[in-house]
């Protein structure tokens, strides 16, 4: 498959690029005045089966190493973030659920919030500020990010796991089953969320 102009010069901007861009940024850096979504689906046929692959997350675009080499490649620096089970709760929270408030985010855990389990989830790139919730006192509220679907390759929240998939993954635990089973909405009733006021560790 020959490349167009157009193709080659939005491949170029994509290889230039330190990180993944919209299509309307891709089109202004290439000066390309019509769609660049054509182009970008090419390049993306062109890529396919190859070592490294166009990909988009988010409504971002960027070259990624393909999924099946990608443990080869592995930086032996790199080093894995490891969130404790209050921070996991809370993405999985607001991944499923966003945008939330801090409070409703409580709501559903049945626990406070540690003071720094949102910190650490904003520090990673995988959690924002989507501004404020129009109720009395304006609580802010947040939302996942394009680094949070490129972490964990979705191309957008649709493709997060439902409950079946999570069963069939052994990642729903006999509490949660439990919960499930008796189609069980909230996790604590008003005495129980009082025994367990106080924040979590991180």
């Amino acid at each position: 498959m020959t490349l167009s102009m157009s193709e080659r010069l939005v491949e170029a901007v994509l290889f230039a690029a330190e990180g993944p861009l919209t299509a309307q940024e891709i089109a202004r850096h290439a000066a390309i005045e019509e769609g660049v979504l054509p182009h970008l689906k090419a390049l993306a046929d062109h890529y396919s089966g190859r070592g490294i692959e166009l990909v988009e997350r988010g409504g971002r675009w960027h070259f990624q190493t393909a999924p099946d080499l990608s443990y080869i490649l592995r930086r032996e620096r790199e080093e894995p973030r490891k969130l404790s089970r209050a921070a996991v709760e809370t993405l999985a929270i607001i991944a499923y659920h966003e945008p939330v408030s801090r409070a409703e985010i409580e709501a559903i855990r049945g626990v406070q919030v540690a003071k720094g389990t949102l910190d650490v989830l904003m520090e990673a790139g995988w959690v924002r500020p989507a501004g404020r919730r129009e109720v009395p006192g304006r609580p802010l509220i947040y939302a996942t990010t394009a680094d949070f679907l490129a972490h964990f390759g979705l191309a957008s929240r649709r493709d997060l796991p439902g409950i079946e998939d999570l069963r069939a993954a052994g990642l729903l635990d006999p509490i949660d089953l439990a919960m499930e089973s008796m189609e069980v909405r909230t996790l604590f009733d008003t005495d129980e969320a009082d025994e367990g006021d106080g924040e979590e560790e991180l």
